[in-house]
């Protein structure tokens, strides 16, 4: 049984307590300091101003990144949007189906 231990993290100079398992600690931290680099990133810019719009452009960046994020030359979010694809094609599949009976 994984263990929870309470984190205080620090994002744009606003403290946050949050809960995590002992071993994710620091992948948790990880996430928290580079969260941090994005929103900083984005209020130096000075584009954006709020930290709710911050917030919501850099889990924007974020999430791009990860959608065309590649490992050992295999493009994820390409096989995630094929697969969502494949599952609406055959979710709409069996809805005819199941007017058959």
């Amino acid at each position: 049984m994984n263990d929870i231990k309470q984190l205080d993290v620090t994002i744009m100079g606003r403290e946050f307590r949050v809960a995590c398992p002992v071993d994710e600690e620091a992948t948790l931290l990880q996430a928290v300091q580079m969260l941090d680099g994005k929103m900083h990133e984005i209020r130096d810019g000075g584009k954006v101003i709020g930290i709710e719009k911050i917030a919501i452009m850099a889990a924007l960046n974020i999430a791009h990144e990860y959608l065309h994020m590649e490992v050992g030359g295999f493009d994820i979010g390409g096989y995630r949007r094929r697969i969502e694809a494949m599952n609406a094609t055959l979710d709409a599949a069996l809805q005819d189906q199941g007017q058959l009976f």
